[in-house]
């Protein structure tokens, strides 16, 4: 990230269910916040193909398919992993504080 950054409270770490996602709004970004089996990882919620929210996709292990035309992306590093994707989701870093999950973004 360029320039100042911030760490926002976005959810409980009860909020999202092991192997789930929930959507987040941070201003006007769309955020999906992931539990992989208690690792949280954050990216954004929006298909880099066509406008769906990664949110309501389908997740196996640590990959989420777009619900929309079935593209894969890999959870932790944001890749595009399967058509028609191409285009990498840019990832947040993500941050534990007692029982809040706080993702860092840009001012």
């Amino acid at each position: 990230m360029n320039g100042k950054t911030q760490w926002i409270k976005v959810a409980k770490i009860t909020d999202v269910p092991a192997s789930d996602v929930q959507r987040c709004q941070i201003s006007d970004k769309c955020v999906a916040l992931f539990n992989i089996q208690g690792a949280f990882y954050a990216t954004d919620d929006i298909c880099t193909h066509a406008h769906a929210h990664l949110s309501d996709g389908y997740i196996d292990e640590d990959r989420i398919e777009c619900p929309l035309h079935q593209g894969i992306f890999h959870i932790p590093t944001g890749k595009a992993i399967a058509a028609p994707v191409t285009k990498d989701l840019k990832t947040y870093r993500v941050r534990i504080e007692g029982s809040d999950v706080l993702i860092e973004v840009e001012e």
